[in-house]
Protein backbone atom coordinates (compact mmCIF):
# COMPACT_ATOMS: atom_id res chain seq x y z
CA UNK A 1 0.00 0.00 0.00
CA UNK A 2 0.82 3.52 -0.80
CA UNK A 3 1.79 6.29 2.03
CA UNK A 4 2.37 10.02 1.86
CA UNK A 5 4.54 10.42 5.23
CA UNK A 6 4.65 14.25 6.09
CA UNK A 7 7.35 15.12 9.31
CA UNK A 8 9.88 17.69 8.89
CA UNK A 9 12.42 16.04 11.53
CA UNK A 10 14.76 14.51 9.09
CA UNK A 11 16.43 11.76 11.74
CA UNK A 12 12.62 11.05 12.40
CA UNK A 13 11.73 11.04 8.80
CA UNK A 14 14.40 8.86 7.62
CA UNK A 15 14.03 5.89 10.57
CA UNK A 16 9.98 5.99 9.73
CA UNK A 17 10.22 6.16 5.97
CA UNK A 18 12.83 2.76 6.65
CA UNK A 19 10.59 1.53 8.92
CA UNK A 20 7.53 1.48 6.82
CA UNK A 21 9.78 0.82 3.70
CA UNK A 22 10.70 -2.65 5.54
CA UNK A 23 6.99 -3.14 6.22
CA UNK A 24 6.29 -3.32 2.34
CA UNK A 25 4.69 0.41 2.03
CA UNK A 26 5.70 2.54 -1.10
CA UNK A 27 6.49 5.75 1.06
CA UNK A 28 6.14 9.71 -0.73
CA UNK A 29 7.36 12.17 2.10
CA UNK A 30 6.90 15.91 2.91
CA UNK A 31 8.82 18.31 4.70
CA UNK A 32 6.42 20.79 5.23
CA UNK A 33 2.94 21.81 4.57
CA UNK A 34 2.56 23.06 0.80
CA UNK A 35 4.66 19.98 -0.46
CA UNK A 36 2.09 17.46 2.04
CA UNK A 37 -0.90 19.51 0.80
CA UNK A 38 -0.12 19.32 -3.07
CA UNK A 39 0.89 15.86 -2.93
CA UNK A 40 -2.18 14.62 -0.89
CA UNK A 41 -4.53 16.52 -3.92
CA UNK A 42 -2.95 14.95 -6.63
CA UNK A 43 -2.18 11.54 -5.49
CA UNK A 44 -4.62 8.68 -3.98
CA UNK A 45 -2.58 7.39 -0.93
CA UNK A 46 -4.17 4.68 1.31
CA UNK A 47 -2.82 6.16 4.37
CA UNK A 48 -1.33 9.50 5.25
CA UNK A 49 0.75 9.77 8.31
CA UNK A 50 0.69 13.70 9.16
CA UNK A 51 3.03 15.78 11.50
CA UNK A 52 0.79 18.40 13.05
CA UNK A 53 3.82 21.04 13.55
CA UNK A 54 5.02 21.65 10.11
CA UNK A 55 6.90 24.46 8.30
CA UNK A 56 4.88 26.54 5.63
CA UNK A 57 1.61 25.30 6.61
CA UNK A 58 0.42 23.31 9.67
CA UNK A 59 -1.22 20.05 9.68
CA UNK A 60 -4.59 20.87 11.13
CA UNK A 61 -5.12 23.80 8.43
CA UNK A 62 -3.91 21.14 5.64
CA UNK A 63 -6.74 18.51 7.42
CA UNK A 64 -9.11 20.71 7.64
CA UNK A 65 -8.61 22.02 3.67
CA UNK A 66 -8.65 18.10 2.78
CA UNK A 67 -11.79 17.40 4.75
CA UNK A 68 -13.72 20.51 3.32
CA UNK A 69 -12.83 19.44 -0.25
CA UNK A 70 -13.54 15.64 -0.36
CA UNK A 71 -9.96 13.79 0.32
CA UNK A 72 -11.03 11.21 2.28
CA UNK A 73 -7.54 9.44 2.47
CA UNK A 74 -7.14 8.37 6.27
CA UNK A 75 -5.09 10.65 8.31
CA UNK A 76 -3.16 9.34 11.15
CA UNK A 77 -1.95 12.02 12.98
CA UNK A 78 1.43 11.59 14.21
CA UNK A 79 2.52 14.66 17.08
CA UNK A 80 4.23 16.02 20.05
CA UNK A 81 0.83 17.18 21.33
CA UNK A 82 -0.60 14.47 23.29
CA UNK A 83 -2.77 16.40 26.05
CA UNK A 84 -6.73 15.29 25.77
CA UNK A 85 -7.87 18.91 24.17
CA UNK A 86 -5.19 18.11 21.59
CA UNK A 87 -6.03 14.89 20.33
CA UNK A 88 -10.39 15.61 20.34
CA UNK A 89 -9.26 18.84 18.45
CA UNK A 90 -7.22 16.44 15.83
CA UNK A 91 -9.99 13.85 15.82
CA UNK A 92 -12.64 16.81 15.75
CA UNK A 93 -11.08 18.29 12.69
CA UNK A 94 -11.14 14.85 10.88
CA UNK A 95 -8.34 12.91 12.15
CA UNK A 96 -8.85 9.19 11.56
CA UNK A 97 -6.33 8.21 14.13
CA UNK A 98 -3.71 9.94 16.50
CA UNK A 99 -0.72 9.05 18.17
CA UNK A 100 1.59 10.87 20.01
CA UNK A 101 5.50 11.22 20.29
CA UNK A 102 7.67 9.14 21.71
CA UNK A 103 6.13 5.76 20.06
CA UNK A 104 7.04 2.45 18.96
CA UNK A 105 7.36 1.76 15.73
CA UNK A 106 5.28 -1.45 15.58
CA UNK A 107 2.57 0.08 17.24
CA UNK A 108 2.62 2.68 14.16
CA UNK A 109 3.05 -0.40 12.36
CA UNK A 110 -0.42 -1.88 13.50
CA UNK A 111 -2.29 1.25 13.47
CA UNK A 112 -1.78 1.50 10.07
CA UNK A 113 -2.27 -1.77 9.05
CA UNK A 114 -5.88 -1.43 10.46
CA UNK A 115 -6.48 2.38 8.54
CA UNK A 116 -5.63 0.17 5.55
CA UNK A 117 -7.93 -2.54 6.01
CA UNK A 118 -10.92 0.10 7.22
CA UNK A 119 -10.29 1.94 3.75
CA UNK A 120 -11.02 -1.58 1.99
CA UNK A 121 -13.58 -2.14 3.96
CA UNK A 122 -11.97 -5.30 5.66
CA UNK A 123 -12.48 -6.04 9.94
CA UNK A 124 -10.88 -9.21 10.22
CA UNK A 125 -7.29 -8.92 9.98
CA UNK A 126 -7.26 -12.95 8.37
CA UNK A 127 -7.97 -12.46 5.03
CA UNK A 128 -9.21 -16.03 3.60
CA UNK A 129 -9.74 -16.73 -0.43
CA UNK A 130 -10.49 -20.44 -1.23
CA UNK A 131 -8.02 -22.07 0.60
CA UNK A 132 -5.56 -19.41 0.44
CA UNK A 133 -5.04 -17.42 4.30
CA UNK A 134 -3.33 -13.82 4.47
CA UNK A 135 -2.49 -12.70 7.81
CA UNK A 136 -2.30 -9.33 7.58
CA UNK A 137 -1.20 -8.72 10.97
CA UNK A 138 1.83 -11.04 10.99
CA UNK A 139 2.27 -10.33 7.11
CA UNK A 140 2.14 -14.69 6.62
CA UNK A 141 0.68 -16.28 3.59
CA UNK A 142 -0.35 -20.10 3.76
CA UNK A 143 -2.17 -22.20 1.19
CA UNK A 144 -4.03 -25.49 1.89
CA UNK A 145 -1.96 -25.28 5.38
CA UNK A 146 1.30 -24.87 3.59
CA UNK A 147 3.22 -21.48 4.69
CA UNK A 148 4.13 -19.14 1.61
CA UNK A 149 7.40 -17.38 1.80
CA UNK A 150 6.85 -13.48 -0.64
CA UNK A 151 9.45 -10.85 -0.78
CA UNK A 152 7.50 -7.67 0.80
CA UNK A 153 6.37 -6.71 -2.51
CA UNK A 154 5.27 -9.65 -3.68
CA UNK A 155 3.09 -9.63 -0.24
CA UNK A 156 1.58 -5.94 -0.95
CA UNK A 157 0.92 -7.29 -4.33
CA UNK A 158 -1.22 -10.13 -2.86
CA UNK A 159 -2.69 -8.24 -0.51
CA UNK A 160 -3.67 -5.63 -3.01
CA UNK A 161 -5.50 -8.47 -5.02
CA UNK A 162 -7.07 -9.80 -1.93
CA UNK A 163 -8.36 -6.73 -0.68
CA UNK A 164 -10.22 -6.35 -4.30
CA UNK A 165 -11.13 -10.09 -4.36
CA UNK A 166 -13.36 -10.90 -7.22
CA UNK A 167 -12.62 -7.62 -8.76
CA UNK A 168 -10.34 -6.93 -11.08
CA UNK A 169 -7.43 -3.90 -11.02
CA UNK A 170 -5.91 -2.65 -13.40
CA UNK A 171 -2.35 -2.11 -13.95
CA UNK A 172 -2.27 1.00 -13.24
CA UNK A 173 -4.09 0.92 -10.12
CA UNK A 174 -1.44 -1.62 -9.00
CA UNK A 175 1.67 0.49 -9.86
CA UNK A 176 0.10 3.16 -8.11
CA UNK A 177 -0.58 2.02 -4.59
CA UNK A 178 2.40 -0.45 -4.54
CA UNK A 179 5.19 1.86 -6.09
CA UNK A 180 6.48 5.13 -4.99
CA UNK A 181 7.31 8.57 -6.09
CA UNK A 182 10.89 7.79 -7.05
CA UNK A 183 10.50 4.22 -8.53
CA UNK A 184 12.37 3.73 -11.31
CA UNK A 185 11.40 0.30 -12.38
CA UNK A 186 10.51 -0.67 -16.02
CA UNK A 187 7.00 -0.64 -17.83
CA UNK A 188 6.22 -4.37 -17.07
CA UNK A 189 7.20 -4.57 -13.23
CA UNK A 190 3.53 -5.27 -12.62
CA UNK A 191 3.39 -8.21 -14.84
CA UNK A 192 6.31 -9.59 -13.78
CA UNK A 193 5.48 -9.53 -10.01
CA UNK A 194 2.02 -11.02 -11.15
CA UNK A 195 4.35 -14.18 -12.60
CA UNK A 196 6.35 -14.56 -9.19
CA UNK A 197 3.22 -14.61 -7.46
CA UNK A 198 1.75 -17.28 -9.73
CA UNK A 199 4.70 -19.73 -9.42
CA UNK A 200 4.54 -19.27 -5.66
CA UNK A 201 0.30 -19.17 -5.01
CA UNK A 202 -0.60 -21.17 -7.80
CA UNK A 203 2.03 -23.64 -9.29
CA UNK A 204 1.08 -26.46 -7.11
CA UNK A 205 -2.43 -25.85 -6.07
CA UNK A 206 -5.48 -26.23 -7.55
CA UNK A 207 -8.22 -23.90 -8.52
CA UNK A 208 -5.34 -21.19 -9.88
CA UNK A 209 -6.70 -18.11 -7.82
CA UNK A 210 -4.79 -14.99 -9.83
CA UNK A 211 -6.87 -14.47 -12.66
CA UNK A 212 -6.10 -12.63 -16.22
CA UNK A 213 -8.59 -10.30 -17.28
CA UNK A 214 -7.42 -9.40 -21.16
CA UNK A 215 -7.31 -5.93 -21.74
CA UNK A 216 -8.42 -5.29 -17.99
CA UNK A 217 -5.92 -5.83 -15.24
CA UNK A 218 -6.15 -8.70 -12.91
CA UNK A 219 -8.15 -10.32 -9.76
CA UNK A 220 -7.77 -12.69 -7.45
CA UNK A 221 -10.23 -15.30 -7.78
CA UNK A 222 -13.83 -14.41 -6.16
CA UNK A 223 -15.51 -17.61 -4.37
CA UNK A 224 -18.36 -17.74 -6.78
CA UNK A 225 -15.80 -17.33 -9.62
CA UNK A 226 -15.45 -20.24 -11.79
CA UNK A 227 -13.85 -18.65 -14.74
CA UNK A 228 -10.21 -19.94 -15.88
CA UNK A 229 -7.31 -17.96 -16.14
CA UNK A 230 -4.67 -17.10 -18.52
CA UNK A 231 -1.78 -19.36 -18.94
CA UNK A 232 0.29 -18.65 -15.57
CA UNK A 233 3.21 -16.20 -16.59
CA UNK A 234 1.34 -14.78 -19.28
CA UNK A 235 1.46 -10.85 -19.73
CA UNK A 236 -1.44 -8.98 -21.18
CA UNK A 237 -2.06 -8.08 -24.29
Amino acid sequence: MRVLLVEDNKPLLRALRQGLEEEGLAVDIAEDGEVADQKARTTNYDVIVLDLMLPKKDGLTILKGWRANGINTHVLVLTARGSTEDRVTGLDSGADDYLTKPFELDELLARLRALIRRGHHVKDPVIRVHDLTLDTSSRTVKRSGKSIHLTPKEYALLEFLAFHQGKVVTRTMIWEHLWDEHDESVSNVVDVYIRYLRNKIDRDFKPPLILTRWGEGYMLRGEADTAEPAESGEAMS
